[in-house]
Formats: structure tokens, C-alpha cells, sequence
């Protein structure tokens, strides 16, 4: 049986969904995969980075942060004030990279990142900024290094759109991508669809947790961004700079376009579109986030609430469309685990 030694840098929602799932799925990881994950170091903002060579007892770690005791209290630790003081001084065979939430910000994530690709350690990732920023210079650090780089829960969370990309549709050529990647912009639209006028619509959304207090990065469409940026990098190999990405939100948008557009038998939606420009433009990939006014026939326009969607177009196949949660808890962790598992598979 090989050990697999796990790090995870961010241990809030997605990070503890992970290390429950590994206390949850441990006899299965071994059964499936042939590996025992062993959890021997853990980083928060709070409490440093701390490392325990012989592993972490999961359910003690687990109710320690449940109960907001200070992670450097568990026995035995090692202690250093910074993630990036921490990994380079400790080995893990796997970074879980879980600590940045803000989609235009790439660190300090992304630092912690090059540095495990560099040592020859696998990363895994939920943290969108650092992927948007970088995600084609980590895929190919990765490949350099010979170690795996995956970011599932980056895009739609745990609904399995870039491994679909990458694995289910190996070998097609992708042609254009469009896509409902933003729970709470949609459950605002579908909200609008029902009578509410933004502003109710938004404060429902935040009542609910959806929205945070300072919505600008959903409702902006800065977080569609992120996402439509790595969605570039996975499915064109392309980098794409966050100026080249025609940006609009929902913010404009009235009770009136939203009749409108239910008049003409059709819904407004916050969508992400990707395809490649003519040969010889300055940039080859055209990538807009913007509302648009969808059909009732289109698969796109008939996603409501908090769900995410993403309609992929290649050369091989009739369009596939993938629908499911694009945000909620658990659903980071589940990309974030199967991620772990992919790379398990592969060693």
C-alpha cells in the first residue's frame, strides 16, 4: 500500500470538506486507489503553518476547528508563520491549495503553488485567482516537473466540467464554449424573472448567503472572469490577460429588460463565451462576459437558481451541456477530492 503525505494550505469550508472526506473515504481510497492519504501539515492565516511528520488524527484536527481552538495546540506540532516558510522546509507528495477566495487575486496561493510544482509535488487547487492568472504557466511547470496540476473545483466547484474537458473529451478540438458560471448572478436573474426588481433581488441573495456583503465580484461578473480565464488556459491552452476579457455585469439590468425579454419568449442570463478569433487577430481567443438574451429553447436559458452550466463545443461530438451546483458547501471539497483521487490513479 503507498502512503500519499498531503498538505493543505486553507483550512475553511473547502479545506475541512477535504480532510472529512479522507477520515470518511479512507478505506475506500485504499481499496480504489492502492493509497493511504496521510494529512502532515495544515496552513491557515490565523494559526501559521503546522506540521506533524507522523499525521494528523483527522476527527481530533477536525473538532479542533470546529470549535475555533487554535490549530497550533495539536500535540507535537512544528510551527512556522507563513505557508511558504512551512513547505519549504517540510515534504508532502501533495499540495491542497485551498486558501484564496478573492478571484483577482493570484497570491500569495499561486507563490505557494510554483514552489510545490518546483519540488516535484503534485497540486491540487480550489483558489480561482491564481489559476486565472496563471493557470497555462502551472500546467506547464507541472508537466516539466513530472507531477500533476488540477484545479476542478475552480469552475462550476465539484459539477466535473474541466476534467470533462481534459479526460471525457481527450482528443477533440473545443470550438467555442459558453457557459452560466455564477450561482449567485443567476439566482438574482431567476429572482428578476419572478417579478423581484434587482435590489430585492440582490438582499434576497445575501439573506441567503449567497451574496457576500460586498457582492461586486458576483454580480460585477469578476468571478465569471476568473473562471472564463481557465476555462481558456484548460480547453485553448491559452493565457489570456484579464484586459482582454469583455466584461459587463448584471448591475444595470431592470425589471424592465428582464419583461422585455420575457415578451420575446426568451430569459437574461450572466454568461461566459469563449471562441477562437480569425487567424491573425491580435488575440486569438474572444472571451466576453456579459448578460445576454437566451431562447427558452436553449438549454442555457432554463438554468435556474444557484445552478452553473457549461455548453462545450468541439469537433467530435454534438454540443454537450453539463448542469449542476456551481457553488454551496461541499461542493469545493468534492472537486478538491476528486482531484486527490485523479491523482492517486496516476501514480
Amino acid at each position: 500500500m503507498r502512503q500519499l503525505n498531503l498538505s493543505i494550505v486553507g483550512f475553511g469550508t473547502a479545506g475541512r470538506w477535504l480532510a472529512a472526506a479522507l477520515h470518511r473515504r479512507d478505506g475506500w481510497l485504499q481499496a480504489e486507489c492502492g493509497v493511504r492519504v496521510k494529512l502532515v501539515s495544515v496552513a491557515t492565516r490565523r494559526d501559521g503553518f503546522i506540521f506533524q511528520p507522523a499525521g494528523f488524527d483527522l476527527a481530533t484536527l477536525l473538532d479542533m476547528a470546529a470549535d475555533g481552538r487554535s490549530l497550533a495546540d495539536y500535540p507535537g506540532v512544528r510551527r512556522w508563520d507563513t505557508a511558504l516558510a512551512g513547505l519549504a522546509e517540510t515534504s508532502a507528495d501533495v499540495l491542497a491549495e485551498a486558501s484564496n477566495t478573492d478571484p483577482r487575486q493570484p497570491e500569495p496561493a499561486l507563490s505557494h503553488m510554483r514552489y510545490a510544482l518546483g519540488q516535484s509535488r503534485h497540486v491540487i487547487t480550489s483558489s480561482k485567482g491564481p489559476c486565472a492568472a496563471a493557470a497555462v504557466e502551472l500546467f506547464a511547470l507541472a508537466r516539466q516537473c513530472g507531477v500533476q496540476f488540477r484545479c476542478e473545483a475552480t469552475v462550476m466547484s465539484g459539477t466535473p466540467v474541466l476534467s470533462a474537458l481534459r479526460e471525457g473529451l481527450a482528443g477533440s478540438r473545443v470550438l467555442a464554449l459558453q457557459g452560466i458560471l455564477n450561482g449567485t448572478a443567476n439566482h438574482i436573474l431567476t429572482l428578476m424573472a419572478q417579478g423581484q426588481d434587482y435590489t430585492a433581488a440582490l438582499a434576497d441573495a445575501q439573506a441567503r448567503g449567497y451574496a457576500e456583503p460586498d457582492p461586486a465580484d458576483d454580480v460585477e461578473g469578476h468571478d465569471v472572469a476568473a473562471k472564463a480565464r481557465i476555462l481558456a488556459a484548460v480547453a485553448f491552452g491559452c493565457a489570456v490577460p484579464l484586459d482582454d476579457v469583455w466584461r459587463q455585469g448584471i448591475t444595470g439590468l431592470t425589471a424592465a429588460d428582464v419583461r422585455q425579454a420575457a415578451r420575446a419568449e426568451s430569459r437574461l442570463k450572466l454568461v461566459a463565451s469563449l471562441k477562437p478569433r480569425p487567424a491573425g487577430d491580435r488575440t486569438p481567443l474572444d472571451v466576453r462576459v456579459e448578460p445576454l438574451v437566451l431562447p427558452l429553447a436553449d438549454p442555457l436559458a432554463r438554468v435556474d437558481g444557484v445552478q452553473n452550466a457549461l455548453r462545450i463545443e468541439t469537433d467530435t461530438t454534438s454540443p454537450v451541456t453539463i448542469i449542476g451546483p456551481g457553488a454551496g458547501r461541499g461542493q469545493a471539497g468534492q472537486g478538491l477530492f476528486a482531484d486527490l483521487v485523479a491523482v492517486a490513479r496516476g501514480l
